[in-house]
C-alpha cells in the first residue's frame, strides 16, 4: 500500500481524516461533490483493506481500478473476495471492497485465463 504522503500527493479526493493507534491504522477519503463517495483505507491485522462505497449505486470497475491505483502501486495485486455465504457480512449495499494481506503475494492465474 502507498504511504499516506503518497496518497495526498496525487489524491484529488478531499481526505477528511486519518488516524493510527496500537491496533490500526485509517484514512478517510471524500469524493468529488458531483459524486458523493466514501472510502476508507486501512491496514490491520496483517492486512491492507480499501472499502468503496456510494449512497446508492454499486462503484464501476473503472472507478474501483482508480481507487487500486490511489492506494496500490501498479505492481501489486489486490482483491475482491466472494466468500462463503455464511461468511457474507452487508453492512451496506452499495459498498466495494479491495483487500491485499501484507508482505504476502497472491497467486494470480495464467494470463490467457485472465
Amino acid at each position: 500500500m502507498k504511504t499516506l504522503e503518497e496518497i495526498k500527493k496525487i489524491s484529488k479526493l478531499q481526505i477528511e481524516k486519518v488516524g493510527i493507534d496500537s491496533f490500526c491504522g485509517w484514512i478517510y477519503l471524500n469524493g468529488l461533490k458531483a459524486k458523493p463517495l466514501s472510502i476508507i483505507g486501512s491496514w490491520c491485522m496483517g492486512w491492507e483493506h480499501v472499502s468503496v462505497a456510494y449512497a446508492n449505486k454499486l462503484p464501476s470497475w473503472d472507478e474501483m481500478c482508480k481507487i487500486k491505483s490511489l492506494f496500490w502501486n501498479d505492481n501489486e495485486c489486490v482483491v475482491q473476495y466472494h466468500p462463503p455465504k455464511s461468511e457474507y457480512v452487508n453492512n451496506h449495499p452499495y459498498c466495494l471492497h479491495l483487500w491485499k494481506q501484507i508482505g504476502k503475494e497472491f497467486p494470480i492465474p495464467p494470463k490467457c485465463f485472465v
